[in-house]
């Protein structure tokens, strides 16, 4: 019995799938298996806490209101 299996995936998933591949002969397998690495290592450091949620909405909401500083303003202030 094979232990591989086909899978049907859309053609542009198929297109994103090729653009992660580091090198030309890389397989499809190899691909999905470093994006799985990548995704059970994201979760395990877990999620944002709350009060880096908060900030981070706060940091948004001070944009929007046109509060923010420019890199050059920032470097500026910071006198670098």
């Amino acid at each position: 019995m094979s232990e591989y299996t086909t899978i049907l995936i859309h053609k542009e998933t198929k297109e994103h799938l090729s653009v992660l591949k580091d090198y030309a002969r890389e397989s499809y397998e190899e691909v999905i298996n470093k994006m799985i690495t990548v995704y059970e290592k994201l979760k395990s450091e877990g999620e944002l806490s709350e009060h880096t949620k908060k900030d981070i909405a706060i940091a948004r909401r001070q944009l929007n209101e046109g509060k923010g500083l420019t890199t050059r303003q920032l470097i500026e202030e910071l006198g670098l």
